[in-house]
């Protein structure tokens, strides 16, 4: 006698997941999914986003906060620590040349690797970036764009980038700070906007500024919620760091008297630049020799 056990059925896939990466297809037009992500390497971060990272072969937004929307210099250190982790050269357009290498080479992103386009006007900015996304050369591309961009622009960079599969990143200027095109409609895959924090004191017995802080916020991301994140900016290989004392101790401790005590900057100048003290002759005021 013959016994039939019945097989199990096979499992079938997620309906939800196969709906959602029918519709990624439907408005990649088709084309191949993007590249794999490109990660902060800032466990938060990562963790916020759905790829663990900021998206290949997309476009992204960055500007800055309040006063900093018009010059936009921690928005654009940040982009350039996102390039820097990136291999191979990047194309920067803007309408008039006013970076700071320097400063850009201390995001981790030197000259070497820098192609700079001026094209004058923010019409040819657009213009540069689809062609520089067309080029499999270039590992990324960044405009600065002034002012108002319509959504079938944005839309536009954003195809391109599919297509090329590099990292494209647009830079948002405004002479107001509080200007509403910056809010408009756009299809950047993500929106940030980055403002400058105080920086924490010095380390004892180092001359100098400490790392600069910024504060990261996630306006908007497919398939991620909005967020803000407090770090400290891009250091010489284009990683952020974390902040740290957020992490010693809760928000809102106040510090201790050996932590204040332990960042206390002291800084002994050399001899030859220190000015001698001597009293003046029948005062008891100090008078300064040089």
């Amino acid at each position: 006698m013959f016994s039939f056990m019945p097989q199990p059925s096979p499992r079938l896939a997620d309906p939800v997941a196969a709906l959602r990466a029918k519709i990624a297809a439907l408005e990649r037009g088709g084309l191949a999914p993007a590249h794999g992500p490109h990660p902060f390497g800032h466990p938060a971060l990562d963790a916020a986003l759905p790829q663990g990272g900021l998206a290949r072969g997309a476009l992204h937004e960055a500007a800055g906060r309040g006063p900093e929307v018009e010059h936009g210099t921690a928005a654009a250190l940040f982009i350039a620590g996102c390039m820097a982790r990136l291999g191979g050269p990047i194309l920067w357009a803007m309408e008039r040349c006013d970076l700071f290498a320097p400063g850009l080479a201390m995001a981790g992103l030197p000259p070497d690797r820098l192609l700079y386009a001026e094209a004058g006007r923010v019409e040819a900015v657009l213009q540069v970036m689809e062609e520089g996304l067309r080029e499999p050369a270039l590992a990324g591309v960044v405009g600065e764009v002034t002012g108002r961009l319509s959504l079938s622009a944005s839309r536009r960079l954003s195809l391109a980038a599919e297509r090329g599969g590099g990292l494209a990143f647009l830079l948002r200027r405004s002479r107001r700070p509080d200007d509403p095109a910056l809010e408009e409609p756009c299809s950047a895959h993500t929106r940030w906007r980055v403002a400058a924090l105080p920086s924490a004191p010095p380390l004892r017995r180092v001359p100098g500024l400490a790392r600069a802080r910024w504060r990261l916020e996630l306006m908007r991301a497919r398939g991620a919620e909005p967020g803000e994140w407090d770090v400290e900016a891009c250091d010489a290989t284009g990683h952020l760091g974390v902040v740290a004392d957020i992490i010693d101790r809760s928000a809102g401790a106040a510090p201790s008297a050996t932590t204040v005590a332990e960042l206390e900057y002291e800084y002994e100048p050399e001899p030859e630049y220190a000015p001698a003290l001597i009293p003046a002759a029948g005062r008891n005021k100090i008078r300064r020799r040089a």
